[in-house]
């Protein structure tokens, strides 16, 4: 998804419940025009958690017909995408020639490394029906040594996701390893994403990592003494031995790893080189950038 809610950055409120839960972050809903967005990473609170610098929950969002998704090409450097889906399908396209739908609980990983170009819509097929989106994309920023490699795009099946149940909560890790399972997805530094269910009065210890990140999708946690309201994001500074608990039914997404330092973001571009950053805007307005076979279209640089 394209960057272009740059103001999100003012609009992330933020609290400080207790020593092990650093903040609390409390995205606002951002209205673009029949859907909603809300964005908790980056913000001025906090820039990362482990190498993720970006984290959108799309929706829920009910489409009527002709209405939908409609994300026009746009680049990226330095990062790689990451696109998970409650609901709905986006039919994902790229520079390299990739077409692929994503649907709930595929993992699509798009490495854009020195640069890509994709779009997010949505079939002409979907687009005739009444249909819900909901979904969350993340990006993850490469290792310095990574920044610059040649761009690629994976696609993970449902299906080839690890899920366990642990006293009756049922987990999936989709990238790194947790709770005795280890993802296919690939990662290029330690890296941490995971989503548990959890019904009323159910708990479950958080996984440790050097950064980890807990996102209410739907319901609400109990973590201490400190009550996490839907759409909310803990920080965490010690997960170790921290169990939480479900005060009504539950989805949380848990995302972390090690900390890669400092990065710099510029709209839909990531880089640690301020000056890489600069030269890639250059060359999207030069039109130096791949295409996306058979999409003309494109988002223009935002001045």
């Amino acid at each position: 998804m394209s960057n272009t809610q740059n103001e999100a950055l003012e609009e992330c409120e933020c609290t400080v419940p207790c020593d092990t839960i650093r903040m609390v972050l409390h995205p606002r809903d951002k209205d673009l025009g029949g859907f909603s967005v809300r964005r908790s990473l980056p913000t001025h609170q906090a820039k990362m958690i482990g190498p993720w610098i970006f984290f959108d929950h799309m929706g829920p969002a009910q489409f009527e017909p002709g209405d939908g998704i409609n994300v026009r090409p746009h680049p990226h450097i330095g990062i790689a995408t990451v696109t998970y889906l409650f609901e709905g399908e986006i039919l994902h396209r790229d520079s390299l020639g990739s077409v692929q739908a994503i649907r709930p609980g595929d993992i699509n990983l798009m490495v854009a490394g020195k640069g890509i170009v994709h779009s997010e819509r949505e079939s002409e097929k979907r687009k005739a029906f009444p249909r819900t989106l909901n979904a969350l994309q993340l990006w993850i920023a490469l290792p310095t040594e990574h920044e610059e490699i040649s761009p690629a795009f994976y696609h993970y099946p449902s299906d080839e996701i690890p899920t366990t149940e642990i006293n009756g909560v049922s987990v999936r890790v989709m990238m790194g390893d947790a709770y005795d399972l280890h993802s296919p997805v690939m990662t290029f530094s330690k890296t941490l994403y995971a989503e548990a269910q959890l019904k009323t009065g159910q708990t479950i210890e958080l996984p440790n990592a050097q950064e980890l990140g807990v996102y209410v999708v739907e319901g609400s946690l109990q973590a201490k003494a400190t009550e996490l309201p839907t759409h909310s994001m803990a920080i965490l500074d010690n997960p170790k031995g921290v169990v939480v608990e479900a005060k009504e039914p539950t989805r949380i997404a848990i995302i972390g790893g090690n900390a890669l330092g400092k990065r710099y973001i510029d709209w839909n571009f990531v880089s640690s080189d301020k000056e890489r950053i600069e030269l890639a805007k250059t060359d999207w307005k030069m039109d130096r950038f791949p295409r996306v076979p058979g999409d003309d279209e494109s988002i223009p640089l935002p001045e």
